[in-house]
């Protein structure tokens, strides 16, 4: 009597919380997969209930989920979302965040603070999530919290792409908003043909969150096409701020050119009005229309998520999607 065996190769699973469904469909568009169909509710109180449609048992299982606000509602659901499916019995669960929440609170300043970021991936680690995919994170360091496997992406190579395509690189300048950034700054110079760069000499009260005072351009930026980077744009005060110093110094045109559009109240106004040229950010966090305006361009993270996905499932090289410069 021949025994007869179950195929039991790998199979991959994508798994979507409902903070940024779009995202969702997009990467399962790009990886020839479909979403796991769920139930999600929440109760009267606030409690979220999650419940997978299909089996899961062995499955290689990918939950996306976004952070905007309301972020603690999602993280919540992602962390419930993890832990429904290491108690389905998933062979190997990774979390996948576009945009990382509590990044920003990466370090103690002052006595008494507490490092959130590390508690984000501590979390993380408890629900079941065996590893993490995330893009740009406000600092490196934060892939040491978590323990275990980190795929740090960049959104560089798409961003600085679109700038190759639509401004002539020999009057352009990369500017970091800050001088923490400028080794950020200096690879983007790279992959803009080796453009000069710039910085923003600026001061911040740590009282006071989200409020800076931009002081001075360190570079020259007289008549030139600035490409203004950062990781992220939260309230738009820091990034205007710093558009407003150089157009004092002379600059041409001024582009924006940022992974996270967080754009909380009142940033798209002050995009608007800012005097920048272009607001170039990803989809890693949805727009509402009240966030829109008419120099923002999103460009979608969904392929640069799919093929690192693609590549984590078939136990390839992340590294290798950016030249080995990851």
């Amino acid at each position: 009597m021949t025994a007869s065996w179950i195929d039991n190769q790998k199979n991959l699973m994508l798994f979507s919380g409902r903070a940024h469904p779009e995202l969702a469909e997009q990467v399962a568009k790009e990886l020839d997969v479909h979403v796991t169909p769920q139930t999600a509710r929440d109760f009267a109180n606030g409690e979220i209930f999650v419940r997978f449609e299909e089996s899961v048992r062995g499955s290689d299982a990918f939950v996306l989920q976004s952070f905007p606000a309301p972020l603690n509602q999602w993280l919540m659901e992602q962390l419930i979302m993890i832990d429904a499916l290491k108690r389905g019995s998933a062979k190997r669960i990774t979390a996948v965040l576009p945009f990382y929440p509590y990044a920003r609170q990466d370090k103690k300043h002052r006595g008494r603070e507490p490092i959130s970021a590390r508690l984000v991936a501590d979390l993380l680690k408890t629900a079941g999530a065996d590893r993490i995919i995330t893009v740009d994170l406000h600092t490196d360091q934060i892939q040491g919290f978590f323990d275990g496997p980190v795929d740090h992406m960049h959104a560089q190579v798409q961003l600085a792409e679109y700038i190759r395509n639509n401004y002539t690189l020999d009057h352009i300048t990369v500017v970091s908003p800050d001088s923490g950034r400028v080794r950020v700054a200096e690879k983007w110079a790279d992959s803009l043909g080796g453009s000069p760069l710039a910085f923003i000499h600026k001061t911040r009260d740590p009282l006071v969150p989200n409020q800076i005072k931009a002081n001075r351009v360190v570079g020259d930026v007289e008549g030139r096409t600035c490409i203004l980077i950062d990781d992220m744009i939260d309230t738009g005060g820091t990034i205007a701020g710093a558009v407003s110093v150089l157009k004092q110094a002379g600059a041409g045109d001024v582009v924006i050119a940022a992974t996270h559009g967080v754009l909380s109240h009142p940033a798209a106004e002050r995009l608007a009005n800012c005097g920048a040229k272009e607001v170039v950010v990803t989809n890693t966090l949805p727009l509402t229309e009240d966030q829109k305006f008419s120099q923002l361009t999103v460009l979608s993270i969904a392929p640069l998520l799919a093929r690192t996905i693609r590549e984590v499932f078939e136990n390839g090289s992340v590294t290798g999607l950016f030249n080995g410069n990851a």
